[in-house]
């Protein structure tokens, strides 16, 4: 499926296929349960499938690249077998009848042995939270392979993000474009094109959440530069907070509040755990705002 950029936001439907994450943990780290998450979501909606076997959530524990691997690539090979075989289809969308097609399958790692195995076993874009910092060779893997790959802003790793949340005096927004755009020639300069790039300006890494707010904020800053962008705000720390909810499955209306606010600043993917209610969410919001 070839996504248009600009026209409506897609949404993207995460399986964590850990028994760590902050909001989902052990549920679809089973292969047939990451299955039928994946042709529920697909159902619903979904048009990108992220899967991810480690947690980057604030103090979680590096499992590293074999396990994260054996976590993975089973579920990994499971959905793109029911893709190739035609058993998980995106349904058409009313305003967009074009979009009927096969999910994309996007895997979140900052690992490039993880990503080179995930790319050969079919998956078609890599998430890397880390935009390239914690494994050099990623941007060079990248660029040989020729995916899209999503560029998120962070600082530090799972263990030190929350102690790096000082932006100075310029403000998170113009700090955190700044250090995309800095990732962003780093990829370049090692070959990945410009077209390949997708910007994540990673809510709830290394951000309070007054800084989170900000950043939503000033999200149409972000989407002025060009790049396509991904934002991924479902049920994270800062909704809770604002809120008072403390359970993290209790977070979707916050959640949907906050996609409506990425869809009229123009972000092209919201990466969500509740697929079916933010399809909805971002149907009615494109219908009003693009």
């Amino acid at each position: 499926m070839a996504l248009r950029w600009g026209q409506r936001t897609h949404v993207m439907g995460v399986i964590n296929l850990t028994p760590d994450s902050f909001s989902d943990g052990g549920r679809f780290d089973r292969p047939a349960r990451a299955l039928a998450q994946a042709q529920r979501l697909v159902a619903q909606g979904v048009e990108i499938l992220d899967l991810g076997a480690q947690s980057t959530r604030p103090g979680a524990e590096d499992v590293g690249a074999a396990e994260e691997q054996a976590r993975l690539l089973p579920a990994l090979q499971l959905i793109r077998q029911a893709i190739d075989s035609g058993q998980m289809r995106c349904p058409p969308r009313g305003d967009a009848p074009q979009a009927s097609g096969r999910p994309l399958i996007s895997v979140d790692t900052f690992r490039a042995p993880v990503a080179e195995a995930a790319l050969a076993a079919g998956a078609d874009w890599i998430n890397d939270v880390s935009g390239g910092r914690q494994d050099p060779a990623m941007l060079s893997l990248v660029a040989q392979v020729g995916c899209p790959y999503v560029l998120m802003h962070s600082r530090g790793d799972s263990h030190s993000m929350d102690g790096l949340t000082d932006y100075g005096a310029a403000g998170v927004v113009p700090s955190v474009l700044r250090e995309l755009q800095r990732a962003s020639q780093l990829a370049l300069a090692a070959g990945v094109r410009q077209e390949q790039l997708i910007w994540d300006p990673g809510l709830g890494f290394a951000k309070t959440t007054e800084q989170n707010l900000a950043l939503l904020r000033g999200l149409a800053q972000l989407r002025s530069e060009g790049v396509p962008l991904l934002v991924g705000p479902s049920r994270k720390r800062f909704i809770g907070a604002v809120l008072e909810e403390p359970r993290a499955k209790a977070r979707l209306w916050g959640t949907a509040a906050v996609v409506a606010q990425c869809v009229s600043a123009g972000v092209d993917v919201v990466r969500v755990h509740d697929g079916g209610p933010i399809v909805q969410v971002a149907k009615m919001a494109d219908a009003l705002w693009r």
